[in-house]
């Protein structure tokens, strides 16, 4: 009786271990996210998608707030042209930029052409973009506009494409005055310079002229005490 309740005994503890012995197939399997972790990943993303909605919507509403750009100084980046040309550039710009958000898309860029009277069609519209549009994002920033009229005065655009259209059909003859304003801007630095040597000769001259004058002086006060000293003897 002794023997076989000890051996009862030992196969219950060899069944309690046998249980309790980890399984191979459980440690290998990967541990799956906790239901907590993934709805929160899940809550992260539809924010960020909800974000992104809410941001397309504005823009197409016209009410988002425009994206920061880069500050440039069209006065010394395009010394070709005059300031008033500039100005009038500028007001071109600000007047077909419906949107008031510094930029002018496809369909601002498609009312202008249609006001100037050389409509394009919607190909051309985007080939005339993408022509100058440094920073591929699909419309004009102001800076790009201008190149527009760089590019015309130098010959460097197509004649029949639509921005040499957009160029001849606007109110700056960038064809005549720009050559003319980059001829003006030259003249005046060169005589700049001229009345700036001119005014340097004007001060070494007057320099001569006062050593002259005190070489002068002391031979007129030798010459006195030299009489001075006849007359006394």
């Amino acid at each position: 009786m002794a023997s076989d309740e000890l051996a009862q005994k030992l196969q219950a503890r060899l069944s309690i271990a046998l249980d309790t012995e980890p399984r191979p197939e459980l440690e290998l399997s990967p541990a799956r996210p906790k239901p907590q972790e993934s709805e929160a990943a899940c809550g992260d993303s539809t924010s960020e998608l909800s974000v992104k909605l809410n941001r397309r919507l504005d823009i197409n509403d016209g009410n988002a707030a425009p994206r920061p750009t880069r500050v440039f100084n069209p006065y010394t980046e395009f010394k070709e042209f005059s300031r008033k040309q500039i100005k009038d550039m500028e007001a071109m710009f600000r007047r077909y930029d419906t949107g008031r958000d510094g930029f002018i898309d496809l369909m601002e860029l498609k009312l202008m052409m249609e006001k100037l009277g050389a409509p394009q069609t919607h190909l051309g519209l985007k080939n005339m973009i993408k022509e100058v549009d440094e920073d591929f994002d699909g419309k004009l920033s102001f800076r790009e506009f201008l190149l527009i009229f760089r590019r015309a005065a130098a010959g460097e655009l197509q004649e029949e494409s639509g921005l040499m259209a957009l160029a001849r059909l606007s109110e700056i003859n960038v064809s005549t005055e720009g050559v003319m304003g980059a001829k003006d801007f030259f003249e005046a630095k060169v005589q700049a310079l001229s009345v700036g040597s001119k005014f340097e000769a004007e001060i070494r001259e007057e320099k001569e002229e006062k050593k002259r004058q005190e070489v002068e002086k002391k031979q007129r006060q030798a010459a006195f005490k030299q009489l001075q000293s006849a007359f006394c003897s």
